[in-house]
């Protein structure tokens, strides 16, 4: 493939599609669940593990997917994914059993992975460092829209065309995505030799993780002092252990625990963290305020969601431009002020508050989301070298899906407290988000100013 052919805005265009079904399936098969449990004729708890399959899949490749691209090249692991990604959707849409569900949505997780990480070190070495901030702001632009129009959706494709086009409908697109990526994304690796891969870490990661995400997210339902909760907590604790020992031991490890020595690179992983933490239960409990407390149909709740996805869409690229100007510091604390005001917002939301206060709120978030997602990313790669690229956005990614788990889980302990009122649970939960949007933005102004300057992955 000459490198002279290749047109960067197409190439940007494949891994957007690519990484807006990755960020969509995160999202969009929940409103499928009950329509599926009732057609296979299980319950609807035993479908909620094709959320936490998917999720525990996600989490435990990361940061494996990130080294893999790295060592192997990230186009032809890239490519590899999209392909994996389409025939797991394919099969998981044709499927006639839980069973078969389970594996499809674990393959589709493990490809997500690869969706995620690889994706934002190939737009970013797909344009010089004077365009970078903007194209991956238009990347996460789609990621962002992709997590956040999930359930409007996929209520959509349940209610005219079945929950088996919640998986189906992903082919088509994936194919053009990977056509595009095919032609137009130049292959991208680690400089130098090859080092060996981190087997004993990647092993022990893989293990680790997802028994710490099958904590937050099954622990409040198991109980937390119960003998399965503790067990798992005690075996999570003695991986983790054993893990940090091996990694420290290796002469490559797969989890670099320098990379946190960096001021830039901490910023990036509270910010994205933060975020995570934030919009995980907003974006669980918006929906349901409008439905339960103000009585929407489904149709006006995804139109008043739109002040959320509709900014956040429209500012990622802006936010990209601000940070190539003036750096990830300002674009990133701008959006946990953001954050900060539109949590403090809805803490006050009532069954008869103003549909202008419950817009702004909501705006707010997508203005807050827009400044935090792509900044947070740049911040990440561009705290290391090239070579380390894919692993960094591993281990951000890693932290962010964990920071949402427990955001989750910390919210179903809230409204356990409340005996499951929606209001006061609602309200506790805009409390918690208000607080803790206000913690990621002191420390970010306290990390020292080296964490400042941070637009390029090279």
């Amino acid at each position: 493939m000459s490198a002279s052919r290749p047109n960067p805005w197409l190439a940007l265009t494949g891994v957007a599609i690519a990484s807006f079904l990755g960020c969509i399936d995160f999202t969009i098969v929940n409103t499928a669940l009950p329509a599926l449990s009732g057609e296979l004729g299980i319950a609807l708890d035993q479908a909620q593990w094709l959320i936490t399959v998917f999720v525990m899949a996600l989490s435990a490749f990361m940061v494996s997917a990130g080294r893999l691209a790295d060592l192997f090249g990230r186009r032809r692991v890239m490519l590899i994914a999209m392909a994996l990604f389409g025939l797991a959707s394919l099969a998981a849409g044709l499927s006639h059993s839980l069973a078969a569900l389970v594996f499809w949505r674990v393959i589709q997780g493990l490809s997500c992975a690869v969706l995620y990480t690889a994706s934002t070190a190939i737009v970013g070495n797909a344009f010089d460092e004077a365009r970078r901030g903007r194209a991956i702001g238009l990347l996460f632009s789609a990621n962002g829209l992709g997590l956040a129009i999930g359930p409007v959706a996929g209520g959509l494709l349940v209610a005219s065309l079945g929950w088996r086009w919640v998986f189906l409908l992903n082919v088509p697109l994936i194919i053009v995505g990977l056509l595009l990526c095919w032609r137009h994304v130049r292959e991208s690796a680690a400089e130098g030799p090859v080092q060996r891969l981190d087997l004993p870490g990647l092993a022990l990661l893989g293990l680790t993780l997802p028994l710490w995400v099958l904590l937050l997210v099954q622990g409040g339902s198991w109980g937390w002092g119960s003998p399965l909760a503790l067990g798992v907590l005690a075996l999570a604790l003695v991986l983790s252990g054993l893990l940090l020992w091996v990694e420290r031991r290796v002469t490559a490890p797969l989890l670099r625990f320098d990379f946190l020595a960096r001021p830039a690179f901490t910023g990036a992983c509270l910010a994205t963290g933060g975020l995570a933490f934030f919009y995980c239960p907003a974006f669980l409990l918006m929906p349901l305020y409008l439905q339960e407390v103000r009585g929407l149909g489904s149709a006006s709740v995804g139109l008043l969601l739109l002040p959320t996805t509709a900014v956040l869409a429209l500012l990622s690229p802006w936010a990209g431009r601000w940070a190539d100007r003036h750096g990830t510091r300002p674009v990133l604390l701008a959006g946990f002020a953001l954050l900060t005001a539109s949590a403090l917002l809805q803490a006050n939301f009532q069954g008869f508050s103003s549909w202008t206060l419950v817009i702004a709120a909501f705006a707010l978030m997508g203005a807050g989301w827009a400044c935090i997602l792509g900044p947070s990313t740049v911040a990440a790669i561009g705290a290391v070298s090239t070579a380390d690229a894919g692993v960094a956005m591993g281990m951000s990614w890693t932290l962010h899906n964990l920071a949402g788990a427990l955001g989750l889980a910390l919210t179903a302990a809230l409204f356990q407290q409340v005996g499951g009122a929606l209001l006061p649970g609602y309200h506790g939960t805009m409390v918690l988000l208000t607080g803790a949007s206000a913690v990621v933005l002191l420390l970010l102004l306290l990390l020292p100013r080296g964490a400042r300057v941070v637009t390029s992955v090279a």
